[in-house]
This record gives structure tokens, sequence and C-alpha cells, in this order.
């Protein structure tokens, strides 16, 4: 039929590489790896089909994922040379003839073997640990090993037939679920994006398996493809699933357990309290379900002092945890049991679960507020099913130092104190009782009492607590049930294994430490990208930029990438920026104050200011003020003529009549507020200083006394935008946090906006020591 794919006849026999190769270990869903031998004869095989239909590349286009575009064998030239996409293969097991279908990952394997993953394995109804232990045996011969009876020797790897084999798109597929009670919300999501990402076919009667978020396996059967047939593609095609039950028995069971799991939603009366911010001040009461996390934030408390996180109100000692993780660039995740920095998991003396964080303890630094969860204890998802919810009290607050009550040790009473004078201890239960009384008292105690040797707690011999009290042999845990025992081997004594990196170990409190401090799987938020992403890296053999840089491996990759700074243009790495930036704070606190225009009313450096906070830019370009006077150049303006004037004299006649022309006629300008202006006093609501040259010269007097001390101020009239500019730096200064000097340069440079003025202070002028 036209448009249908060519049909490739190719196959092979291989041995099933070891899954605990690192090649294979990251392998998911449908996918294999092939020698590169076979993909030199899948392209040896496609020059037969050069006539048929164009697939969607060539062999020698530049978006073939399997081949380079250089060629290196003859049959490479060949440019009508074609392979399908995607490349699909059916796998044959000879030994019990399971069959499955798979896609292609990368042709990486080593020569005569092929590279499985776990769903193609099960599928084909092949162990991995007896690939592992065959390996072990093939890797090791012995000289007699021609010697050996057929009986004595060493197993084999299994071998499987790959063939080239190219499936329908399929439009719908009908899975089936393996047990009952599989909630869509839990696993539907999680199964489309598996599709996506993992599968290339699927296969009719295989087992398809999805993990859940909190760890569950929920295991589909793949039941009816349309097209029909034994396989389909399922890539580049709109798939509809549709989840059907095994039988009726099954769909009612689902249904009921999907109500009962609603009727113990969060907020619910029989399911977990919902989570919120607290406070200081008030304590929250709550409940949570045995396997459930209530979730609590405490955004602000006194830094200065310690923060005790009391967990109270519990009726069963072991039935709930209290864990803490502080929420910053470094730790982003919720508190979990096997993820978080703070713990408890055994309660005090005083019947509470009780924490205790110092101020100065590091993992505080640059926190923004505490995430609190508090947890139901379950040891397993079954026993948790149907059990009520555990009531609680939470409480944190600030408490003194002196005032830390380490309630985690029990308070027991010396012996020798506590009796009065006619009192006497019993030797059994260590009690305190009259002497005239103790042989009756030691008769009845010794019948029916009984110490622990170890810890000298005193039981009835015939109580169910005597009898399942218990004592860790590997430290001092102790209790009376075996819950408590089962808990504390669950959590201290039990193998653990990290989801994220090889590291391995037998408590889950190590695990959590493990996983909020080196752990390549441990999320935050990236200082340069800017997003939550994993930290990445060794958590063996950390690299020395790393650990010098004080940088996650992922913050040193994404740190290469470079940014020109904001300040001199320059390029530079976005992780050396910190320290570029520093370079400019120091520079920037030896900078001198830039002398102004000696004009009070001027909003004008006498120098003028360039770009990148240049200050001295004008003379440097040759528009310096050119005067001795401390004027700018625009200030000065006014006075300039071409004259030889060697003393002086015709410049102090030219100042005084121009304080002259503003006393007695004015600048006429609406804004002024000159005080040395007819117009400026009238704007601000003063007497004119008098209304002839006769009464305003004793006035002036004294202003053409100072004119050659730069110290002395000068007034004249400016135009509108230096006096704004102006009114804005004094806003500025008066915030006294840089110098008036400053301010005036910083409104030169970026005009009457306090904004970008603001702004440029901060990038350019050092504060007030």
């Amino acid at each position: 039929m036209e448009g249908e794919p060519p049909s490739l006849k190719w196959s092979a026999a291989f041995i099933i590489a070891d899954p605990a190769a690192p090649t294979a270990k990251d392998i998911q869903g449908d996918k294999i790896l092939l020698p590169q031998s076979a993909l030199e004869q899948l392209l040896s095989a496609s020059s037969a089909l050069s006539s048929q239909a164009q697939s969607t590349f060539t062999s020698r286009s530049r978006y073939n994922p399997y081949i380079s575009e250089q060629p290196q064998h003859a049959f490479y030239a060949d440019s009508t040379q074609q392979l399908p996409n995607p490349l699909m293969f059916r796998l044959v097991n000879q030994a019990n003839g399971n069959a499955v279908h798979a896609g292609i990952r990368e042709f990486s394997a080593e020569e005569g073997e092929v590279a499985l993953s776990p769903y193609l394995l099960d599928a084909l109804g092949i162990d991995p640990d007896g690939l592992s232990s065959a390996q072990a045996q093939d890797g090791a011969p012995t000289e007699d090993a021609v010697d050996l009876t057929d009986e004595a020797k060493p197993a084999t790897r299994p071998q499987i037939t790959v063939h080239a084999k190219q499936l329908p798109r399929g439009t719908y597929v009908r899975l089936r679920p393996l047990e009952a009670g599989y909630d869509p919300e839990d696993w539907k999501s999680l199964l489309e994006r598996q599709l996506r990402e993992s599968y290339t076919t699927l296969t009719k009667g295989a087992l398809l398996s999805v993990k859940g978020v909190k760890g569950e396996m929920f295991r589909f059967l793949v039941d009816k493809f349309m097209p029909e047939g034994d396989g389909i593609c399922v890539v580049d095609t709109d798939l509809e699933v549709d989840i059907e039950a095994l039988n009726e028995e099954q769909a009612r069971e689902t249904v009921r357990q999907i109500m009962a799991k609603s009727q113990r939603a969060p907020g619910t009366a029989a399911g977990s309290s919902i989570g919120h911010e607290i406070n200081i001040w008030k304590a929250a009461e709550g409940q949570v379900v045995p396997g459930d996390y209530v979730d609590y934030a405490l955004p602000s408390w006194d830094r200065s002092q310690p923060l005790q996180i009391e967990l109270g109100g519990l009726k069963d000692n072991d039935a709930v945890d209290l864990l803490v993780s502080p929420k910053s660039t470094r730790q982003r995740a919720q508190p979990r049991d096997t993820e978080h920095v703070f713990g408890v998991f055994d309660i005090d003396a005083a019947g509470t679960k009780t924490l205790v964080i110092q101020p100065t303890n590091a993992e505080l630094d640059g926190v923004d507020q505490l995430l609190i969860s508090v947890h139901g204890y379950s040891s397993s998802s079954a026993d948790s099913a149907g059990s009520a919810p555990i009531s609680f009290t939470l409480r944190a607050q600030s408490v003194a130092t002196g005032n830390i009550s380490m309630t985690n040790e029990p308070t027991k009473q010396p012996d020798g104190q506590g009796g009065g004078p006619d009192d006497e201890q019993c030797n059994n239960c260590h009690q305190w009782v009259p002497k005239r009384t103790m042989v009756l008292h030691e008769s009845f105690c010794r019948r029916n009492n009984i110490a622990c040797p170890h810890c000298g707690e005193v039981f009835k011999k015939d109580s169910s607590e005597w009898q399942h009290h218990w004592h860790c042999p590997h430290d001092n845990a102790h209790g009376s049930s075996e819950a408590s025992k089962a808990k504390h081997n669950g959590i201290f004594h039990t193998d653990r294994q990290c989801p994220n990196c090889p590291f391995q170990t037998n408590a889950i409190p190590d695990l959590a430490r493990h996983r909020t401090s080196v752990c390549p799987g441990k999320v935050i938020l990236c200082q340069f990208c800017h997003l939550e992403v994993p930290q990445e890296g060794d958590p063996f053999n950390p690299s020395a930029e790393t650990l010098l840089s004080g940088l996650s491996a992922h913050e040193v990759a994404d740190g290469a990438r470079t940014a020109d700074c904001h300040l001199c243009g320059k390029i530079v790495r976005l992780r050396d920026m910190t320290t570029h930036l520093k370079h400019h704070e120091l520079d920037k606190a030896q900078r001198t104050k830039p002398p102004v225009c000696r004009n009070v009313n001027c909003g004008r450096t006498l120098h003028g200011v360039g770009r990148g906070g240049a200050v001295g830019a004008g003379t440097q370009m040759g528009q310096g003020p050119g005067n001795d006077l401390g004027l700018c150049s625009l200030c000065f303006s006014p006075l300039y003529v071409q004259l030889h004037d060697p003393e002086g004299k015709a410049l102090r006649r030219r100042i005084e009549r121009r304080y002259l022309t503003q006393l007695l006629q004015g600048c006429g300008k609406k804004w002024c507020a000159n005080e040395w202006c007819k117009t400026g006093r009238a704007n601000l609501g003063l007497e004119a200083k008098g209304s002839s040259t006769q009464a305003i010269l004793p006035a002036i007097k004294p202003l053409m006394a100072t004119i050659q001390d730069p110290a002395e101020n000068m007034f004249f009239c400016v135009d509108e935008t230096n006096h704004k500019r102006k009114g804005v730096a004094q806003l500025l200064a008066a915030e006294k946090v840089w110098d008036m000097e400053w301010c005036i340069a910083a409104c030169e440079a970026e005009g009457v906006d306090p904004d970008k003025a603001r702004d440029w202070l901060k990038n350019w002028a050092p504060t007030r020591s």
C-alpha cells in the first residue's frame, strides 16, 4: 500500500549483556542497545529498499542520529540508503518462545551483546540476577574448564534473536490493572510521561509498570490494540488509552477504594489536616493519617533566640514523627522521612517530641522560612489503609537560652534522695516506702514486679509491656511493644538505597542527611538560571572547583556562561560576577567627592559627569569650567568676554552688574528660587532688597568682597532643568546615605528622575562613613 514504511529484512542473534554494566544501567522503557556492527548491517540491508517509498530521513541526512556525518565504510557513500524512522525490532527468546517489541536507544553495546531494559527482560522471561551470576562465571574461566561434566559446567548468559520489525502507528490501546484500587489521579500523568519519554512500541500481553510519586508501583496488562496486531508504534501518533478492569469484582473494589480514599481526603473528618502557615504565638491542632504528611510553614521568628518546635497531644508514642527542613536556595524540598534536615523520631519523658534549633546553626543561613511536616508513621501502605487519623498539637516558640529543657533525656532521681528519714528504698522497684512496711512491700514486689537489668524500668511480671520489652543490641534504644521495636529497626537498622545515586546506608537519618547535603539529586535554586534543578556532581569524589567556590556542580557548569557587567561593560563569567562586582565596590569606596559649582542654585559638578560614573569627564574632553572662580562652565558663560583682564577688575564689574540686574529687574522665571533675585524673592514671599542702585549696592558689597574665596557661595539664576536637578539632589541628600556632592553628580548624570539617580548612587557613589 502506498505510504507504508519499507519492510526492512534483518535479524541477528545476540547474548544479553549484564544489566549491572555501566552502559546498561540507565536503559528505561522498551529501549535496547545494539553494537556498532548491527548498524552497519542495517544500513547494508536498507540499500535494497532505495526504490521504495522515501522514508522520513536518509542515512546521509544530518537528522539521522544513528550515523556520523563522515562515512567510515564504502557502503556509507551510497546516498540512496535509507533507514525507517523510528527503528523498531522484535525480540525473541528461543529458550521459552517469549517475544516482545522494542525501540533502539543507541548503537553502543559490546560486539555480540544486546543490552535490555528491565521491562524487556521481564517480557522475555529472563531473570536479571541470573544474568549477573552468569556474567561472573563467564568472566572467571579456569584451566580445568575443559574437563568439567555437563552438569558442572558454569551457566552461560541466554541468547535472543533480534529481528527488524516495522509496526503500524497505534490509535488505541486498552490496559487492564492487575490490582484493584488504582486511582487515575495517582498514575495517569505519570503513565503519559513514561510512554512519551521511554517507549517506542507496545506489545500485546506485556506488563507495563508505572512508579507512583510515593514509591508505589502500578502494573497494567497491555490487552488490545487498534489497529489489531501483536504490537503498535506509539511515536508521533494520537493514542487513545482506555483503562478497563479485569472483571466486575475488581471494578467494584476499585470504586469502593476510590470512594473510601475520597472520604479520607485532606481536610475531611477521616483524613489528614490541611497544612498552613503557623506563628510562634498560637499552637496548631490537627490530625494525620498513617502514611501521610501534614505540611506547615513558619515564615518568621526571633532569629536571635533558640527556636523550640514541640509536637504534643500524642496518644501513641510511635505513631507520629516530626520533620523540619529550612527553605532556602540550598534546600527546596518538603521534609519527608528520607529527606529532611532536622528530625525527631523518639518521644521524650514528657510525652512530647521536641526539637530545639539554635540561632547559630549553619542550616539557618539564608533561610526564607522553616518547613515543618508531621508524618504519620506506617510500616507499609497496607497497614495504613483504614487506619484512624492521629490527633496532635504543634507549637513553635522562641525560648531564652536558660529556659531550654532538654527533655529528650528522662529525669532520674539519684539513689539515696527523695525519701524521708523514716523511708527506705526498695531494691526491686526503687520506690521509697516506710521502713515498718518494707518487709511486706518487698515480699509483694518481688512476687509481682520485675526490673529490667539493662534500663532499670519496673514492670508487672504478667504485663504485655514486660513480655514485649526489648533492647537494641546495636545502640541504647529500648521499648515495650512490638510496634516500637519494628519502627526502630525500620528506621535505624534497615538497608536503604538513595534513589538518585549509589549511596547506601542502614538508617533513615543517614539517608536524609545525605539527600539534603551532597546527593546529586538534591534540588536547589540555581543562582544563575533561577530554576529549581538537581545540584548534580559526584557525592563521593567532589571536584576541587566545587569545594573552593562553594557552588554546586550544576552552578559551576551553568555559571560558565558569560554576561556583560552592567557597570563597566566587560564580559565576565556569571560565577565570577560577584567577585568582579566586589572590585567595583572597593574602587567605589576610594573615590573622592567631585567638586560642585560654587553657585548655590546650580545642580552641576565643576568638571562634569560622563558615562559609566566617570567624574570629571567634561574637563577631560576640554569642556571644563575655564575659570578660577569655582563656577561651572554654564554659570560662568554669561560672565565670559574676550578681554585682557589680568587683575580681574572687569570681571568684578560684570559680577556686580549681574547682581544689580537680578535684584533690580529679576529674571522673570516662575521657577526661580534665588534669594538674590527680585523674581526669586517674590516667588519665595520675601520683600525686595531695594528699588534703586543706591539701596542695593550696600547689600551686595559683602558678596563682592568674597569673590576670590572659593569656599563662599555665589547666587546666580539658573535654567529650569538645573533648578530641578538641584532640588532632587537635596531630596536624596536628606536621606543621609550619600553626600550632597555625589547626589548632585547623580542628578547631572541621570536627570531629574530620583529612582535613576538613586541607582546611579548605588553603583558609583560611596556611602557616608
